[in-house]
């Protein structure tokens, strides 16, 4: 590994925690220093994250984790699934003619009609809570409620808002909250305004309705918000506003531990989880892309990313539904999609393999243990459906669906959708390098794509990694580069992709990383963002 001696990569001998908010990592921190592990670490983190950046994720969000427990990874799956009322034909009914969302890329940036963003249409069951409990009960140490009490302390006595966050915050209240009408968006503008704007930056920001919830939930083992008190809440708002959840969706709603999915990439092993999420875009497109004698250029590796998305659009869905999960990674297979990257920028169809506004963050500890969590509204604030007094939003994963009758992924009920968010892990010959992510929707796998190729073929530690220029592909033609490879944007150009320069680093996401090393662990946190890495 090579050390970039321009970067700032942090050093930890006993632990590290990097997330896109020094809020939460402090929380994070804290749990490390008064003795718990790395999955207590990242529970407090992601509580936190609820608190602090709000934009991104809340306590009705979704959630994914992977775990090395010191000799092997373990996934979890805590997202939720559709309410039971949710068919296809009242979504059509109700929502005909809505156009796809900006922030879908590939395949679903093209179809005719979509989801709903907003409202209590793409409201799944929040796996968020459940998803903190399962993760204590199987590796937690400390209390589970010493856990909440940093998040509770942010809600109850406020803290002062970052850069980024307030953002993504104003852009809400300007954009996304005005048009919407009706009861259930009522509570949004009260709780998440401040007489109708946005916080400013370093404008204090409480929420103390939130912190009552996090209380409930720290001391019931998440049971209130299933079957008690917050169940409650959430269903009596939606029979008085028109929502479909109802009291058996959310008594009814289970986490996954999942077995977690690998490619092989130049000697290393990329790991992320199966389906429901979009995991496995990256994965195919690293099986491409191991395949070239030399080191894959820009154009290549842009055409893995359409290759492994083309396939993810069209067999990603729920796991009860079944896919081509291993014919997609079989090695004849990512072969054939190979041969089909030639001198000029392509657009794919799906193979025919044989059949068989999100926040990341990732934590390490003493012992050797890490984990890679990641948990999201999906956009920005989610659905703006806001639980009257109890401070927390609810998401918009069921975005997610199609409303193609013929695809797996079609909206249905009980269900769980396809998801953007999906935390990585990297190993080499079985041994753990460390955990990754990169958040942003359509961007997360190119991201981790990014983020391996720069780790393992170009031998950069996290930080500069994390600070490489990126690229992003959105559908068809069309490519954003970052400024620092503008210089290469002629010959993509040459070879028909449709280039422009970014004038934001909004699209590329963000990223964290944390890799282990013989004295400890070495860390970086995503510089376009209010991220940071620290440890003890």
């Amino acid at each position: 590994m090579r050390y970039d001696i321009q970067g700032s990569s942090k050093f930890f001998p006993n632990g590290a925690v990097a997330t896109s908010q020094p809020l939460a990592v402090a929380a994070g921190l804290g749990a490390l220093r008064s003795g718990g592990n790395a999955v207590d670490a990242a529970i407090a983190a992601a509580v936190a994250l609820t608190v602090v950046q709000p934009t991104s994720n809340d306590i009705g969000s979704d959630l994914f984790a992977l775990v090395w427990d010191g000799e092997r990874l373990h996934g979890l799956n805590a997202s939720g699934r559709s309410p039971r009322l949710l068919t296809r034909d009242l979504v059509l009914d109700r929502a005909a003619g809505t156009v796809a969302s900006g922030a879908l890329g590939g395949h679903q940036a093209t179809v005719g009609s979509s989801m709903p963003e907003r409202g209590w249409l793409p409201v799944t069951v929040p796996g968020a809570p459940a998803g903190w409990r399962d993760l204590h009960a199987r590796f937690g140490s400390l209390p589970f409620a010493a856990l909440f009490e940093d998040a509770i302390g942010y809600a109850e006595r406020g803290y002062p808002v970052s850069p980024a966050v307030a953002r993504a915050w104003a852009r809400s209240v300007e954009r996304g909250y005005p048009g919407l009408h009706g009861d259930e968006f009522t509570e949004w503008g009260r709780v998440f305004t401040l007489g109708g704007r946005a916080p400013r930056v370093g404008e204090r920001w409480s929420n103390p309705d939130m912190a009552r919830t996090l209380r409930s939930i720290a001391s019931t083992q998440g049971s209130s918000f299933y079957t008690g008190e917050i169940a409650e809440a959430i269903v009596g708002l939606a029979e008085r506003t028109g929502g479909l959840l109802r009291e058996a969706d959310l008594a009814g709603h289970a986490s996954e531990w999942v077995a977690p999915l690998s490619v092989s990439y130049r000697g290393h092993e990329v790991w992320e989880l199966p389906p429901n999420g979009q995991g496995i875009a990256a994965l195919i497109a690293l099986g491409v892309l191991d395949g070239y004698e030399g080191l894959p250029g820009l154009h290549e590796r842009i055409e893995a990313v359409k290759l492994g998305f083309a396939d993810a659009h069209a067999y990603v869905a729920d796991p009860l539904v079944g896919g081509p999960v291993d014919g997609l990674l079989d090695g004849e297979y990512l072969a054939r999609r190979r041969g089909l990257i030639g001198e000029r920028a392509g657009e794919y169809g799906a193979g025919e393999p044989q059949r068989g506004g999100t926040v990341y963050l990732c934590t390490a500890d003493r012992d050797g243990r890490m984990v890679s969590l990641i948990q999201s509204n999906y956009m920005s604030f989610g659905s703006f459906v806001v639980v009257p007094g109890a401070g927390f939003g609810l998401q918009n994963r069921g975005t997610g669906f199609v409303l193609a009758a013929d695809h797996p992924n079609v909206v249905g009920p009980g269900k769980r959708p396809y998801h953007t968010i999906i935390p990585s892990f990297l190993t080499r010959g079985g041994a753990p390098v460390g955990p990754f992510g990169v958040m942003g929707g359509h961007m997360q796998p190119q991201g981790h794509v990014q983020m391996a190729l720069a780790t393992v073929d170009e031998g950069l530690d996290p930080q500069a990694a994390l600070d490489r220029p990126r690229w992003y592909w959105h559908s068809g033609l069309d490519v954003q580069v970052e400024p620092g490879l503008a210089g290469q944007a002629d010959e993509l150009r040459r070879r028909g992709h449709r280039v422009r320069v970014a004038e934001s680093p909004e699209v590329f996401g963000a990223g964290q990383a944390i890799w282990q090393i013989g004295a400890g662990y070495v860390a970086g946190s995503e510089p376009r963002v209010d991220g940071m890495a620290a440890g003890y």
